[in-house]
């Protein structure tokens, strides 16, 4: 129990530290949280989502070297086009902001996203980004490799730390979208995203050359 302990929180430190920059995913919850559209489902969705990549890491990748150069040079063209798909939309929003109504606001109303539209996006900023792979299933597995039979231990508070952060940001997303809902705060937004998601693309686009 003494040895299990330290090995736990250090999975958990290390995987809050890993996630907790605002990248694509982190962007999308803050988002559907600001939207009031299915907040709580896209935090499990991400959560579960990056459980897996921890798992998948821990047990499985670490012990196997990582990733083929085929693998990963699939996932990282599969990266770029979302990344540059979701950043011209973004763009898109930056050019015409429109704050979203809630509880009976006068703006505009945001299009309504279906649950089935809001897991497969939050599954695709969690498996379609190669950061979200190298961050969990690369750098934890591997990280896990030095706690030798307490691996699994290890992985089991990466996976908490990833629930522990994504609930945190569900939270904050959802305070924040009752007083944050302007025209300024929107466009800003939009605008940070847009510009994140064509960078990352970009530097992905470099890493192949």
């Amino acid at each position: 129990m003494t040895l299990a302990f330290p090995t736990f929180t250090a999975g958990m430190v290390l995987s809050i530290s890993l996630i907790m920059a605002i990248g694509p995913q982190n962007a999308h919850v803050l988002r559907m949280g600001l939207q009031r559209q299915h907040l709580w489902l896209t935090v499990a969705v991400c959560a579960v989502a990056d459980i897996a990549l921890i798992s998948l890491g821990v047990l499985g990748l670490a012990q196997l070297g990582g990733m083929s150069d085929k693998l990963m040079g699939a996932l990282v063209g599969a990266g770029v086009l979302f990344l540059a798909v979701y950043g011209w939309q973004a763009f898109q929003r930056f050019l015409h902001p429109r704050a979203v109504a809630i509880e009976g606001d006068n703006a505009v109303v945001a299009e309504p996203v279906s649950r089935r539209q809001a897991v497969l996006s939050a599954l695709a900023f969690s498996w379609l980004n190669p950061h979200a792979w190298l961050d969990t299933a690369v750098l934890i597995g591997t990280a896990s490799l030095a706690y030798g039979q307490g691996s699994t231990v290890f992985g089991l508070g990466a996976a908490a730390g990833s629930v522990v952060w994504f609930l945190a940001l569900g939270v904050a997303a959802f305070w924040l979208g009752r007083r944050l809902n302007s025209l300024h705060v929107w466009r800003a937004l939009d605008g940070m995203v847009a510009l994140m998601m064509w960078g990352t693309a970009l530097w992905l686009l470099s890493s192949l050359a």
